[in-house]
């Protein structure tokens, strides 16, 4: 299992985005919070089950068609770089 680490700027994203939905509908907030952890654990296990990133070095895991996290991966770490809306442009 690699250690997980995420950057200032995706636990920002992170915080941004369950807050948003938040305001709108707290069950779907938490859901998605838990969709997203949960897929960062996976990619802890397994960093490569999830398609090569549109930026050099890095790889995007789908955790909701709207939802997307960005993250390098070297032999001993997983560090998620960002937590995007699908539709946001990027990069």
């Amino acid at each position: 299992m690699h250690r997980l680490v995420w950057t200032d700027e995706a636990l920002e994203d992170l915080t941004t985005i369950v807050a948003y939905i938040a305001e709108r509908n707290i069950a779907a907030a938490l859901k998605l919070r838990a969709a997203i952890s949960d897929t960062a654990d996976k990619i802890s296990r397994d960093p490569l089950i999830y398609r090569g990133g549109r930026v050099q070095g890095t790889r995007e895991a789908v955790v909701h068609p709207n939802y997307i996290i960005v993250y390098r991966a070297d032999t001993e770490m997983v560090e998620v770089a960002a937590v995007l809306h699908a539709r946001m442009r990027y990069p």
